[in-house]
């Protein structure tokens, strides 16, 4: 009896220390479809075709390889992925990412080697977003707006191999470049050129216009001058004589 009893309370204290461990170290929770792998010899967290709307926040500190691809999140807010410090590739492809806010990809400068946003809904991205970044960007099959923004973009990044001929125009202020690849357009069309053309044309006519209002408010001035005065002196005409000439003489000494 002694021994049984030896041997319940044995195991009594082995489920409590169980229980407080579980209680001190609780197993992560991560996001619905979202588990931690390795793969050759990286550590790897996939959320593929999770539903996700947003970047999820448990993501492990010590990530390699994040795979985000193909759910519904709309866009990347600042510091999303701040905590990441050892990613080497990110993949957002295949979302509804319609903005990214400056300062998203801020914290993955030094390791980040891959970055996958083909697939999305981007229509004009600021080059500043990608600011410092030397991973290899894949921006293809977007609705690309195809304008000065996006030629500085293009300039800015470092394109994924065989992906720049899958950034296509969607729209553009001239009707013959929908359809057509963005790096085809700009080898003819310079369009933060066109825009700084376009910029001092404007300046140019404004300019002219303040101009022509000055001279035609001189010449309204000098006319106006020159009808009052021409009064005057057929007012001087119809006085009697001798008051004409002082009056003639007043405004002699008045011009004078």
């Amino acid at each position: 009896p002694i021994t049984m009893g030896l041997l319940l309370q044995s195991l009594f204290l082995l489920l409590l220390l169980l229980l407080l461990d579980s209680c001190l170290h609780p197993a992560a929770a991560f996001p619905k479809g979202c588990y931690p792998s390795e793969e050759e010899g990286l550590k790897t967290f996939r959320c593929s075709n999770a539903q996700l709307t947003e970047v999820p926040r448990d993501i492990p500190n010590d990530t390699n390889k994040l795979y985000l691809d193909s759910n519904q999140i709309p866009f990347l807010p600042r510091d999303a992925f701040r905590d990441l410090p050892l990613l080497l590739e990110l993949d957002l492809s295949h979302n509804a990412i319609a903005r990214i806010e400056s300062g998203a990809f801020q914290g993955l400068a030094e390791h980040l080697r891959s970055l996958d946003l083909s697939s999305n809904r981007l229509v004009s991205v600021s080059k500043d977003t990608f600011s410092n970044l030397k991973a290899k960007v894949n921006l293809s099959n977007n609705p690309w707006r195809c304008d000065c923004r996006l030629q500085e973009l293009i300039r800015a990044v470092e394109l994924a191999a065989d992906s720049s001929g899958g950034i296509v125009c969607d729209s553009s202020a001239q009707e013959e470049h929908v359809g057509k690849a963005f790096l085809q357009v700009i080898a003819d069309t310079d369009f933060c050129n066109v825009y700084k053309k376009t910029t001092d044309i404007a300046m140019l006519v404004t300019m002219f216009g303040w101009f022509a209002m000055v001279i035609s408010y001189l010449v309204y001035y000098v006319r106006q001058n020159q009808e009052d005065a021409r009064r005057h002196l057929e007012y001087l005409k119809s006085l009697p004589s001798k008051q004409r000439r002082s009056e003639e003489s007043s405004t002699i000494s008045t011009v004078v």
